[in-house]
């Protein structure tokens, strides 16, 4: 059972990859198989449509590794009120298959004393539009709450995160035991 933790941020040292690492060491811990795919990383282009995109080595190995999950913890950056785009392209790839019956954490990486909310309202919309089963909670961690390094440095922002991660896991155990 592999859980696809999902670094929603393009940009290569953005904050959203500690919450991101922060949740793949978590899962790891509490014995979940876990991938990681940052986005930063995994270049997707532009979606069109095309039957030419579908060979694509990258995105054959996308679909693939999304089909393979049990769950998804996604991870996205607040960009104006709402989830990056290379976030958004990555899930144009994907459909109903791919997350149908399966549970999906969300997190996001807000810019500092506001925000956050409506990144994460844009994420639950769309993952609601392929059928994912979006756990009710969610965490934002602010931008001050992630040092240079890319650690967590709020322990109580840690250990929301880190909760999140544990309910993901306890929903998706019960969801593969009864299938």
């Amino acid at each position: 059972m592999m859980i696809l933790v999902i670094g929603g941020s393009p940009r290569q040292l953005g904050r959203t990859q500690a919450v991101s690492t922060h949740i793949a060491s978590t899962l790891t811990q509490l014995g979940a198989e876990v991938e990681y795919v940052n986005l930063a990383t995994t270049k997707l282009p532009l979606y069109d449509g095309s039957l030419e995109q579908d060979e694509l080595q990258e995105v054959m190995y996308w679909r693939a590794l999304a089909g393979q999950a049990a769950a998804f913890f996604i991870v996205t950056p607040d960009y104006h009120n709402g989830m990056s785009g290379a976030l958004k392209n990555a899930f144009d790839y994907l459909g109903g298959s791919h997350f149908r019956h399966k549970p999906a954490a969300i997190a996001a990486l807000a810019g500092g004393g506001k925000g956050g909310i409506n990144a994460l309202n844009n994420l639950r919309l769309v993952l609601r539009g392929v059928y994912s089963l979006v756990l009710p909670d969610q965490v934002v961690v602010d931008k001050d709450q992630v040092n240079d390094e890319l650690q967590i440095i709020d322990p109580l922002i840690a250990r929301r995160v880190e909760s999140l991660a544990e309910e993901l896991l306890v929903m998706t155990n019960r969801l593969v035991e009864n299938r």
